[in-house]
């Protein structure tokens, strides 16, 4: 899997939306669950902190 700082926002959540489409679309076993939950959380952080640091970014153009 790549790691989060080289994925762009996009890839990450397209992972992420992969990850749920297979959740609620499959039976899956115990094991896979936990990985893929695991995983779902890490593209969750990394999204939710891109996120952040473009907002930042943005409130900082917007006051110059």
């Amino acid at each position: 899997m790549k790691k989060e700082k080289e994925m762009s926002y996009e890839a990450a959540f397209s992972e992420l939306q992969q990850l749920v489409a297979e959740l609620q679309g499959e039976a899956v076993s115990m094991d896979t669950l936990t990985e893929k939950t695991a995983r779902a959380r890490e593209l969750i952080r990394y999204c939710r902190e891109k996120l952040r640091q473009t907002e930042e970014t943005v409130k900082k153009l917007v006051e110059e």
